[in-house]
């Protein structure tokens, strides 16, 4: 199987939200990344709106629909506003994230242990309006068989730790012992894998030569930083290639 890759535009709307101005254009870099070949597209809109807007949203969720094979994520934390954003756009896929408002990102995974019955009932509303759910997670093997017991149909598994090894590679093979472990025990107990955060064109195929089933990376910060450079076309490559996609040329 091929790793698919999920444009995450959250950077691309920081960006454009430093001004009161309509660029850089989250819509229209969309489209050019899935024209050069993303599998989708993922939004994170927070209440602060600091980065996608609810308005973002529909017309994201419009132009994904436009292309018969990519799919639209939405992720963030189930809190009434995500719930009823998600009834509304009904992506192919929800991620369930454990975000206080006031973190700057994404930086931990559910404690399964304690939040088991608080997401089991969210999981069964979403995933009976015909949303695939996934829940994000540390890479603890231990705790990955509960994520299962919720109902959720995968686990997104929170790469930060490992992408923060960036220069060290001893401590960057400990990372990836541990995700190898939680991938291990995920497919073990049925779910689907996904994973992301600070993954970069570098970083990504060891992850997928230990974890080759992963179904879904999604990608943001490193992707924006590869399109600054690169254009967001190039990235899109870029990143495919990573993943273990062969491209024609």
């Amino acid at each position: 199987m091929t790793t698919k890759l999920s444009v995450n535009v959250n950077a691309i709307a920081q960006l454009r939200n430093r001004r009161d101005l309509p660029w850089p254009s989250v819509v229209g870099l969309s489209r050019i990344a899935l024209q050069a070949g993303a599998w989708g597209i993922t939004v994170h809109p927070r209440p602060d709106e600091r980065h996608v807007r609810r308005s973002d949203v529909q017309p994201l969720a419009d132009l994904v629909a436009q292309y018969r094979e990519a799919e639209f994520n939405i992720e963030g934390y189930p809190d009434d506003r995500l719930m009823e954003i998600a009834f509304e756009v009904r992506p192919d896929q929800v991620t369930l994230v454990p975000d206080d408002p006031a973190q700057a990102t994404s930086d931990h995974g559910w404690d399964f242990r304690s939040q088991h019955n608080f997401l089991k009932p969210l999981v069964a509303r979403l995933k009976g309006e015909g949303m695939r759910v996934s829940l994000f997670a540390d890479a603890d093997a231990d705790t990955i068989a509960i994520a299962a017991d919720t109902g959720a149909d995968r686990v997104e598994l929170y790469t930060g730790p490992y992408g923060a090894t960036y220069d060290d590679e001893a401590a960057a093979s400990e990372e990836l012992d541990k995700l190898q472990a939680a991938a291990e025990a995920a497919r073990a107990a049925g779910l689907g894998l996904n994973a992301g955060h600070d993954l970069t064109v570098a970083n990504l195929p060891p992850l997928l030569e230990r974890a080759p089933w992963i179904d879904e990376v999604s990608i943001g910060h490193g992707l924006t930083a590869e399109a600054l450079e690169h254009g967001m076309a190039e990235a899109v490559k870029r990143f495919r290639l990573a993943c273990g996609e062969e491209i024609s040329a």
